[in-house]
């Protein structure tokens, strides 16, 4: 009888065992913005390459527009462990003290993005994301979003036209100094805020790619959209560092890979999501405006001081190097 109670509990306890064993290991991976945007749709790719290539030993849970955490909260909520993947705009990794990373917020600091992937995808990027790890942070690749527009409820065509005008922004001191630079009142608001700031008139315009104007319905509070190109628009994918430095050799491995082929999924539809983004935009109310080259350049030469104001904050050398890559020449502004 003991021997059969015995044999029984073994059993049980080997069963629990085994299905313990096979538990998946679970990714939350958090996101602010819209499930349609390029990173919306890279989360959901990163998502199925993880549980199809680990054959369901690792599952990612995706929390797309702010469902799971804001942007002032998932930095410290991935340090903390209680989300395992992010893809934060580049700017907000400065406030966890890498300054390295306001160099994408830098005006006119890119023409194309050939120029972009030329740095974000080679030396200079691989350097800026080891620094992370001293955050207990795994920086695993750039997604090179796009460039990104203003609007407001009047045509900005020049410097001036932005004088008064309270517009948003994410948290940056050089898009903040961009902002007054050109004359108007920086807000700082987190994304999923910014539809009812701009409707209630707490804001009055705001900045970013199309795909996330579109995806927002922005267009039904703002009247205008200027096609300034003024500011690149990345994001950087990150993990908790002891998670990922955790994972099984096999599966670390494989999610390597995932996160190489995601990053070139994300690269190859960004541009072209955001063009049908503009697209679909001129369809709607909102006016588009497109910038003479005297007028663009009227932004350029408002705009390029802040490369040397930020040479003691970024670095000198990193400025520098990325000048160097993209043969950036203020002279010609």
């Amino acid at each position: 009888m003991r021997f059969t109670r015995f044999t029984v509990g073994l059993a049980a306890m080997l069963c629990a065992a085994s299905v313990w064993a096979q538990a998946p290991i679970l990714i939350k991976f958090s996101h602010v913005v819209a499930p349609d945007t390029p990173k919306g749709k890279a989360a959901e790719y990163f998502k199925k390459l993880a549980e199809e290539r680990t054959h369901g030993r690792v599952k990612v849970d995706v929390y797309p527009n702010s469902t799971l955490y804001k942007d002032k909260e998932e930095m410290e909520a991935l340090q903390l462990g209680a989300v395992q993947i992010l893809a934060p705009l580049s700017s907000k990794v400065t406030s966890m003290g890498i300054k390295d990373f306001q160099v994408f917020d830098l005006p006119y600091i890119f023409d194309n993005l050939d120029e972009a992937h030329k740095i974000t995808q080679g030396p200079v990027g691989k350097s800026m994301l080891n620094k992370l790890d001293k955050l207990g942070i795994a920086g695993l690749a750039f997604w090179d979003n796009a460039f990104k527009e203003v609007t407001a409820n009047r045509p900005l065509r020049t410097p001036a036209d932005f004088k008064g005008l309270k517009m948003r922004i994410t948290p940056s001191k050089v898009i903040d100094a961009q902002m007054r630079a050109l004359g108007a009142n920086p807000q700082v608001l987190a994304f999923s805020e910014v539809y009812t700031a701009l409707q209630t008139g707490t804001v009055d315009g705001e900045e970013n790619p199309t795909s996330n104007i579109a995806t927002q319905k922005f267009y039904e509070v703002q009247k205008y959209m200027t096609m300034t190109n003024h500011s690149f628009h990345n994001y950087v994918l990150v993990a908790n560092k002891r998670f990922w430095d955790s994972l099984p050799p096999d599966i670390r491995k494989t999610m390597d890979g995932v996160v190489k082929d995601s990053t070139a999924y994300f690269n190859s539809i960004a541009e072209k999501d955001n063009n049908d983004a503009l697209a679909e935009l001129k369809k709607t109310k909102m006016q588009i405006v497109e910038l003479t080259p005297a007028e663009k350049k009227s932004f350029k030469k408002a705009l390029a001081p802040l490369h040397k104001q930020f040479e003691p904050v970024i670095g000198k050398e990193l400025i520098d190097a990325i000048h160097h890559e993209t043969n950036w020449d203020p002279s010609t502004f």
